[in-house]
Parts: C-alpha cells; structure tokens; sequence
C-alpha cells in the first residue's frame, strides 16, 4: 500500500525557519484529520499538530504561534512550516493521521535538527 512520505528536514540554527512537506496517498487526504507527528532520541512520538478534513487547525502548546499546518488540495500534499525553532524541535517528523496515525502507513520521516 502507498505509504505517507517526508521530505525537507535539515540542519538548521536556534532561530530558523524550516518547511517540511508530505504527499498523502490520495484516498486518505480527503477522509481523515491529518497531523504531523514527531519523535524526538529517547521520547514518545508525540503529535505535534492537526487538520481536518474542513480545513480547521490544532497544535501543540509548545509550538503554538511557531508552526503551521496547511495542505494543498490539488496535490495531495501537506506541509508544516516551523519558525523560530528550538533545540527541542529537533526530532525525526512524521505525516499521518491524527491524533493516532494509520498502522501500516508510516513513512520513513524526515530529520530536523536545530544546532549552531
């Protein structure tokens, strides 16, 4: 089956911007609430932020204000654009659904590490 896959993690400075994407196979991106989830060495993966089918957004207290959540109807895609990161943004980041994603549909993830 078509799993959910990242791109556009890096290495970025305390500070930075970065925008990850994800396309979304094509017969969940209209059905489900969708979310970006993270999981940072030694923790939980922890869902970070949501939305839903209507276009409505959720985050996580401790980005509230920093990232945002979107998705492009034409293409299936969504994307996470993250401002003002800490070192504790860094983690591994996963699209799936939210809040709990779909078995078999992981992707590999895509890196995000914020260091000077």
């Amino acid at each position: 089956q078509v799993q959910f896959a990242e791109t556009g993690g890096g290495l970025v400075q305390p500070g930075g911007s970065l925008r990850v994407s994800c396309s979304v196979p094509r017969n969940i991106f209209r059905s489900y609430t969708l979310g970006w989830h993270r999981e940072a060495p030694g923790k939980q993966r922890e869902l970070v932020a949501s939305i839903t089918t209507s276009g409505s957004t959720g985050y996580r207290e401790s980005v509230k204000g920093r990232f945002t959540i979107s998705k492009d109807y034409a293409n299936n895609t969504m994307y996470l654009q993250m401002n003002d990161l800490n070192p504790e943004d860094t983690a591994v980041y996963y699209c799936n659904r939210a809040p709990r994603g779909l078995s078999g549909y992981w992707g590999q993830g895509t890196q995000v590490t914020v260091s000077s």
